[in-house]
């Protein structure tokens, strides 16, 4: 317990870059998630092919070797940066490989609510002469998102646990780095581990259960 009070300014700062990582791909994650699964319903045979190749290979590569990637390849090799500040840059290297991975769970999880939609439904207003993309946004996604917020919270919650291997894509300043550093220090601490557990539970355990009352309340009646 003495190691996990005396480290617990360091833990504590480097699990808030756990969450800070974590927040930025749940947006862009969700966004190119949404645009994804579009892509993947879409009419147009060319953006459903771009969208079934892209799932399919993201989401059966490991997470590690998606981070390593964007940071050896995208930042190293073809020169993307987003700041002359190496810890920012690996920062936002990670933000977005971690993004671009979960964006293919989030897309399958919106094309199953896509799929629980009644087809009746974009027939009609295709027959009142909406647009593919107007009955997608006005009228499909939004009982899609609906019917599927248990799912993404699942896939948000797994994304803030992946986060502790951030340091695969260079960001050495998360919790996982901290407690490896401080093992090294004063050797494995059981009080650090179920520190950490707790660290992360406090944050999941509310998003498991507040997305388990939404999706109840929110449910569509069909």
């Amino acid at each position: 317990m003495d190691e996990l009070i005396k480290y617990l300014p360091d833990l504590a700062m480097g699990f808030w870059g756990n969450i800070r990582i974590a927040l930025v791909a749940a947006v862009v994650s969700l966004v190119l998630g949404t645009v994804l699964a579009g892509m993947r319903v879409s009419p147009t045979p060319v953006l459903r092919a771009v969208g079934t190749v892209y799932v399919n290979v993201v989401r059966n590569t490991p997470l590690t070797l998606v981070l390593a990637f964007s940071a050896l390849g995208l930042s190293d090799k073809l020169g993307l940066v987003f700041s002359g500040e190496p810890r920012t840059n690996s920062f936002w290297i990670v933000s977005m490989g971690l993004s671009i991975y979960t964006s293919a769970f989030v897309c399958e999880a919106v094309r199953s609510g896509i799929n629980t939609v009644p087809m009746g439904q974009a027939e009609a207003a295709r027959a009142i002469g909406l647009s593919f993309m107007q009955t997608l946004r006005l009228i499909i996604l939004p009982q899609a998102f609906r019917s599927v917020i248990a799912p993404l919270a699942s896939v948000m919650i797994a994304m803030i646990k992946n986060t502790t291997v951030a340091v695969a894509g260079g960001y050495a300043a998360d919790v996982a780095a901290e407690m490896k550093l401080t093992f090294d220090t004063t050797g494995a601490s059981i009080p650090i581990f179920l520190g950490v557990v707790v660290a992360f539970m406090v944050v999941t355990m509310p998003i498991g259960f507040f997305s388990g009352w939404l999706a109840r309340r929110l449910a569509v009646a069909r």
